[in-house]
């Protein structure tokens, strides 16, 4: 089976820096341990509020790392205007709410289509891969292919959160089955940790999983080196037994 890519999202970095607004911890030296680790790429999400990461993270995650960026954002012209200036790699769109922890659930891709598809024609037109993260639905995957994404980003939150139900791994299967028939990159992330890691990794048409907020949390304990380390490993061995 092919070797799974890990992007690692690199928020949770920002979130402990901003809780003093000052300049430590720097996502941008913890992208780079990242990569000195065995991650595949960075992710960054830029909130409109600008909780967590910053312009100026972005920038210089983009201008200075190694691997790739995805780069993710809501589908507005502001965000849509900082994509088509810093030309990541990737560019994921996520719905967004200001009262919300973390994100909660898959874009709505049945709503307000015609905003989605310009998005996305922009990306594409700019020379960005379109990622659209959604819930692991056929109609969501569906409707992701006709909007013209290249890639879509399975949200394994239920999954994470039903670990006794064996309903929320199905689903993932079948969606990411359906939407590399159709010619689409399929990806996951959301909730994932060593201990659930596996499952989702044996997905055969599971590319690459985005995994952050457990990977900075292990990191209190061991370094970042080798929380890296330890999910690079959890996946492996799960693509080498399937």
């Amino acid at each position: 089976m092919p070797r799974q890519r890990l992007y690692i999202n690199i928020d949770h970095v920002a979130t402990l820096r901003q809780a003093r607004r000052g300049a430590e911890p720097d996502p941008f030296d913890a992208a780079r341990l990242c990569e000195r680790a065995g991650a595949d790429g960075i992710t960054a999400h830029l909130r409109e509020d600008r909780r967590h990461i910053q312009d100026a993270d972005v920038e210089r995650i983009r201008a200075g790392i190694t691997t790739v960026f995805n780069l993710e954002m809501a589908c507005t012209d502001e965000m849509l205007a900082i994509a088509e200036r810093l030309r990541p790699h990737q560019a994921t769109l996520v719905p967004e709410k200001r009262e919300e922890i973390t994100t909660e659930g898959g874009l709505d891709v049945r709503h307000d289509q015609k905003r989605l598809a310009a998005g996305i024609a922009r990306l594409n037109a700019a020379g960005i891969r379109s990622s659209l993260f959604i819930d692991p639905d056929e109609a969501s995957v569906r409707a992701a292919h006709a909007l013209g994404a290249r890639a879509i980003e399975l949200h394994t939150g239920t999954y994470a959160n039903r670990a006794n139900d064996p309903a929320p791994l199905r689903a993932l299967e079948r969606a990411a089955e359906l939407g590399a028939s159709l010619g689409l990159a399929v990806h996951a992330g959301h909730g994932l940790t060593v201990r659930n890691v596996g499952p989702v990794a044996a997905i055969p048409a599971c590319e690459e999983l985005n995994i952050g907020h457990s990977i900075v949390s292990r990191a209190v304990f061991v370094g970042l080196v080798e929380a890296v380390a330890e999910m690079r490993r959890a996946m492996d061995a799960a693509r080498q037994s399937s």
